[in-house]
């Protein structure tokens, strides 16, 4: 089985935190969003991962180390791959060509999911993982027939065709036929708004005579801007069912932690009330505040503030009376 998890975009959603770092190598309870994908993948499919082909954009040798890492943490093989031009699903998963054989998972990098189950891949030509919402209008969806089998691809519908919404995660008996089909679309220019959508070599397949399955999950989780990562960290901690996250290498002082919390090494802790719901990085240090429902990163200073629903970068500094913060890293923040 191979992985392939296209990255390449900008994050423009999730600026200012996506100025200095890639969006899915931003931290959610201690791991990067990449790192708890593929580990979420490997537990719910029931083969072993041979590689782990990641599609990116010019983001730097430090940060394809840390990729490579993630990859080699499951006994994978893990290769880089490079979309220099924003040309759409298809274009970017036929980026990572050479990891286009064989049995083939391709996980786009900005959503969490959660399933009780494992999938068995040895049943289907492919399966598209969805998730029931209330708004459709936004995604693309599914319909199903009476035996379970998907028999429309739907992008964005504006009137209702169905509510099951695909969350990016997709499963291919034949990774081989897939390259081809994308392929197809770009060799004939055939795009949807200005560029190539998967959705379109989907419907190929299934014209084809290919079956595909929806692949239900028990909650799909959005890291797409600051509030949506904000309430996945919290839904991720939730997750733990009573085991702590937080290091027995951190310094506490007059300080009260409310779990479900994340605390890194070395942090220091002094006249600070923390949680629930908060994930601190490494080596920052908090005096005289509250935080709740927050990400703070790797070495920052939070100094006597009240904060709540806020991300804050590694290497800031907060110095503010304040509840709501979206700030980049090496930024300050005071009065």
């Amino acid at each position: 089985m191979k992985i392939i998890v296209p990255m390449a975009g900008m994050g423009k959603r999730m600026r200012p935190h996506t100025l200095t770092v890639p969006k899915p190598l931003i931290q959610v309870a201690g791991k990067p969003i990449v790192q708890r994908l593929v580990e979420d993948i490997a537990r719910v499919i029931d083969e072993k991962i041979d590689e782990i082909a990641f599609v990116i954009g010019d983001f730097g040798k430090e940060t394809e180390d840390k990729l490579v890492a993630i990859a080699q943490g499951l006994g994978a093989k893990g290769t880089i791959h490079y979309q220099h031009e924003a040309l759409g699903t298809a274009h970017a998963i036929l980026c990572a060509e050479t990891a286009l054989s064989g049995k083939v998972i391709v996980a786009f990098a900005d959503t969490l999911f959660k399933a009780d189950f494992k999938i068995e891949t040895a049943q289907h030509d492919g399966i598209i993982w969805v998730q029931k919402i209330e708004d459709p209008r936004m995604f693309g969806v599914v319909k199903v027939n009476e035996q379970n089998v998907i028999t429309d691809f739907v992008e964005k519908p504006q009137t209702y065709v169905s509510d099951l919404a695909i969350i990016g995660i997709y499963y291919f008996k034949d990774g081989e036929y897939l390259k081809n089909e994308l392929q197809y679309l770009i060799d004939n220019n055939i795009r949807e708004k200005g560029e190539y959508q998967l959705t379109n070599a989907l419907e190929n397949m299934k014209q084809k005579g290919s079956q595909f399955s929806p692949g239900k999950i028990t909650e799909w989780l959005d890291c797409g801007n600051k509030d949506a990562t904000v309430f996945t960290n919290a839904r991720v901690l939730s997750f733990n069912h009573g085991e702590s996250l937080v290091s027995k290498n951190i310094q506490q002082t007059n300080s009260v932690i409310i779990e479900p919390c994340y605390i890194g090494d070395n942090v220091v802790l002094e006249n600070a009330v923390i949680g629930p719901h908060v994930s601190i990085g490494a080596n920052t240090r908090v005096f005289n505040a509250n935080i709740k429902n927050s990400i703070v990163q790797n070495n920052s200073i939070i100094e006597n503030c009240v904060i709540a629903n806020s991300m804050v970068g590694a290497f800031a500094e907060i110095k503010q009376n304040t509840m709501d913060l979206s700030v980049s890293d090496y930024s300050v923040y005071k009065v």
